[in-house]
């Protein structure tokens, strides 16, 4: 079942255009990669998703509603929630009340606690850190209470914009390991990242965006043994 769906989707900033006819979905249970270098078009896919900015033509389909009609706001209570580069966490809050921001629509307030629950579940170290200012955190424990956070949500699409970006090596493993068991667990992702490798490790599926135009989609393993992607993005032949 195809939750998420852009069609020939046309985008930019005034009379900028960034993205031209992108077309590309994700079913239901699955995680798909949006890969490419900077300047390619990545973080704009994710606003038109999110409605920062208005497609200028195509079409956005949620499930079988039209997604590009909607106001921002109602596309996070849809179920619809993303991370953004640099992870937005307010340092100056407790890492709880962090969550609790997450928890804000009609449906997920009665599930606070519950939602709560499963957050420090996955995330043992938030826990143990609930009480304390979410800028005493280490960069990849900000990554996992953002994460956190879009899940008190109860999102049923969480997209990850660049998710490894900024973070040291061994956190970025520690990162994938975390978005690996959400997959496990069936939660739908569509991951927005440089790091090809990781990204197409974990996906299913992967889209490689170039100068704003998808020109290249198919199965996660084809991709990264694909002889022009690993030249182009890998550096090998």
């Amino acid at each position: 079942m195809k939750m998420l769906e852009l069609t020939q989707v046309n985008a930019g900033y005034g009379d900028l255009r960034v993205l031209f006819d992108v077309s590309m979905h994700i079913e239901k249970g699955e995680v798909v990669a949006l890969v490419g270098s900077n300047g390619a078009g990545k973080t704009t896919v994710l606003r038109t998703i999110s409605g920062e900015i208005k497609i200028k033509s195509g079409s956005i389909k949620w499930f079988d509603g039209d997604l590009a009609a909607m106001p921002a706001y109602a596309r996070a209570g849809m179920g619809i929630a993303h991370i953004p580069q640099g992870r937005g966490v307010l340092g100056s809050l407790s890492v709880k009340d962090n969550l609790i921001l997450g928890s804000y629509t009609k449906r997920t307030k009665p599930r606070r606690e519950e939602l709560l629950k499963i957050v420090f579940d996955t995330f043992p170290i938030l826990w143990e850190r609930r009480n304390l200012p979410a800028e005493t955190l280490s960069g990849g424990q900000q990554q996992m209470l953002a994460v956190g956070r879009a899940m008190m949500m109860d999102s049923e699409l969480l997209i990850l914009d660049e998710p490894s970006l900024g973070l040291a090596p061994i956190v970025v493993e520690e990162v994938f390991r975390i978005l690996g068991s959400l997959k496990d667990q069936g939660k739908s992702m569509l991951i927005i990242e440089q790091n090809l490798v990781k990204a197409l490790q974990i996906a299913d599926r992967g889209y490689v965006l170039e100068t704003g135009k998808v020109i290249l989609d198919d199965k996660s393993d084809a991709l990264i043994n694909n002889a022009d992607v690993r030249k182009a993005y890998l550096g090998v032949a």
